[in-house]
């Protein structure tokens, strides 16, 4: 029996398929170790927590050293801070970079596997105007490394808040400020490029919902099933707003000719308790965004725009920080409380996963709190189509699997059945595809197949193939 070159006898092989498509080519997940609080545990217990939940990447706001020292030995890559306050001396003193770097870095690598250096936080946005600090401070640092010869295995780069985009929406309009343009981000996607890094960025579809709970639908900031937004302007749909912020950030990096630089999103986050005006904030969200998170990034894919692009991606935050200033959801977007129990349950780890079902209903203010039905469906029915974007290797090997250990109802895909025609890959994906995820009972993360997969809301039809609807 053959689909699309498709022979059963590897049958033998579906299970290493199965984790190539959802873990090996996935991204990776790290987590922000802030640290405002007066009841957090030492920095050996935190070590000890990460290590036990099989996180393997932190990023930290400064350079302590009983942190440093107590990630040394543990494998868990690290990105450290130059704080905003020293970007004026990092960027007229090349001799202060030289220090920071040998007491920053030097002193502790490799056997503490600091990764990139994060050169201030969000630096539009600091009131003390740091921002024409920015570039020479990113240089100076990066000659450091280069002395020291560290710069091939240690990237400097900036992390930038979603507010320096002057457009967002569409994505496909996205845009960065005008008067950031010349001085800051030219310069800094060449630096970025020339020494291979990445750009980093703050992205939290949170702050956008609770802004606009009454437009917006919570299952498509939660990564829940959800009918699509079409950009009108590339004609993409997007099924959450996390990937349509980055495509915002990569489309504003296109206009610019920096096609090339990839994104590593350096903070997001939902905050597990807020005051009465915050919409959305609650620990069944929170457990909602951040577990579909780690699942969608874990599985691989890239976004819309950039489909075979795999992303890095910090949670923010490790602890609830008790000493944040501001709203009541700035002291609760920790994943843990400072005993270090979990605020929820979610998984970290490609394992974890496999066990791992968002229970949250779904639901979406948007429609009064009931499933959004899509004008092309009757009564909120959803499919699982292929996508065409994903590439003829990831379609095929989803295939395999779909047919093979997946279970899917493949006989109408074969030669003389009822949907063998069109005789496509893109078709008999979508058919194997769509069967795995009707069988399944359409929960969150069935319709994906490492990035190769979406869901839509209008029946599909394939010459008279018609797909099915449920089993």
């Amino acid at each position: 029996m053959k689909i699309q070159g498709m022979e059963l006898l590897k049958i033998s092989l579906l299970v290493p398929i199965l984790c190539i498509l959802s873990f090996a080519d996935g991204g990776s997940i790290g987590v922000n170790y802030g640290r405002v609080a007066n009841n957090l545990p030492s920095a050996a217990k935190v070590v000890e927590l990460m290590k036990s939940q099989g996180i393997d990447r932190v990023k930290m706001y400064d350079t302590d050293p009983a942190v440093l020292k107590a990630l040394s030995g543990s494998a868990i890559k690290v990105v450290v801070n130059l704080p905003n306050e020293q970007l004026a001396n990092a960027a007229k003193r090349p001799s202060f970079a030289n220090a920071w770097v040998f007491r920053s870095v030097v002193a502790y690598y490799p056997s503490t596997a600091i990764e990139a250096i994060a050169i201030g936080n969000e630096v539009f946005v600091d009131t003390h105007n740091t921002t024409r600090f920015l570039i020479p401070a990113m240089k100076n640092i990066h000659q450091a490394l280069v002395k020291y010869k560290l710069d091939d295995t240690v990237k400097v780069s900036s992390p930038v808040a979603l507010s320096a985009l002057q457009n967002s929406y569409p994505s496909s309009a996205g845009s960065f400020r005008s008067d950031l343009i010349e001085p800051v981000f030219k310069p800094m996607l060449e630096f970025l490029r020339q020494t291979g890094s990445s750009l980093m960025v703050n992205i939290y579809p949170f702050f956008a919902y609770e802004s606009n709970a009454g437009v917006i639908s919570l299952d498509y900031a939660l990564f829940r099933e959800n009918p699509g937004v079409v950009d009108a302007g590339n004609g993409l749909r997007y099924f959450s707003l996390f990937d349509a912020q980055i495509d915002a950030v990569f489309a504003a990096m296109s206009a610019l000719k920096y096609n090339d630089v990839k994104i590593t999103v350096t903070e997001t986050g939902w905050p597990s308790k807020g005051d009465s005006n915050e919409a959305g904030a609650s620990i069944e969200n929170a457990a909602g965004y951040n577990g579909n998170l780690v699942r969608r990034i874990l599985t691989g894919g890239g976004t819309p725009l950039r489909p075979h692009e795999d992303l890095t991606v910090y949670l923010f935050a490790l602890f609830n920080e008790n000493e944040k200033f501001g709203p009541t959801s700035e002291r609760n977007f920790g994943l843990f409380y400072p005993n270090e129990k979990k605020v929820y349950n979610i998984p970290f780890t490609a394992e974890g996963l496999k066990s791992y079902r968002d229970s949250s209903p779904k639901r979406s203010p948007a429609t009064g709190g009931k499933q959004r039905v899509s004008p092309g469906s009757s009564n909120g029915q959803t499919w699982c189509v292929a996508s065409a974007q994903a590439g003829k290797d990831k379609l095929q090997a989803a295939l395999d699997y779909a047919c093979g250990e997946g279970g899917a109802d493949c006989h109408p895909i074969q030669p003389g059945s009822t949907c063998f025609d069109p005789n496509t890959l893109q078709a008999h994906a979508s058919f194997a595809f769509n069967s795995y995820y009707q069988k399944k009972g359409r929960i969150i993360g069935t319709c994906y197949f490492g990035g190769a997969a979406y869901i839509v809301s209008q029946q599909p039809k394939y010459g008279k193939c018609e797909f099915p609807t449920g089993y």
